[in-house]
């Protein structure tokens, strides 16, 4: 069964989203914000993925950090901004159960689901 994380509201998401169904691929979708991420969850993530590719640098949330909490980050200290703060996770995350891909691309969904 496949799993799309990410958060209702973001374009992206939307996108994958459409696609998916568009398709006829039987989801779940996962709303950061209501549903939650643990921490054991995103470390998991982060191993497989990267922390740093996890990390959305560019999310308005990201700018609205101090200084103080943005400097010198490692893998601990981005998984737990990420848990306290979801909308820093990149996405959409699509789980298919044997592989993690993050964001959406039409060709790559493609290559991968079908």
């Amino acid at each position: 069964m496949l799993i799309l994380y990410g958060i209702k509201n973001c374009d992206t998401v939307k996108k994958a989203r459409r696609w998916l169904e568009e398709h006829e691929l039987d989801y779940t979708f996962h709303d950061f914000r209501q549903d939650g991420l643990d921490c054991d969850q995103l470390s998991d993530w982060a191993g497989q993925l990267g922390w740093e590719a996890l990390l959305n640098r560019r999310s308005t949330t990201w700018r609205q950090l101090d200084e103080n909490q943005r400097a010198n980050l490692d893998q601990q200290a981005a998984v737990s901004l990420m848990a306290a703060h979801p909308t820093l996770i990149r996405r959409p995350v699509l789980d298919t159960g044997q592989q993690l891909v993050i964001g959406f691309s039409k060709d790559n969904y493609l290559k991968l689901l079908k």
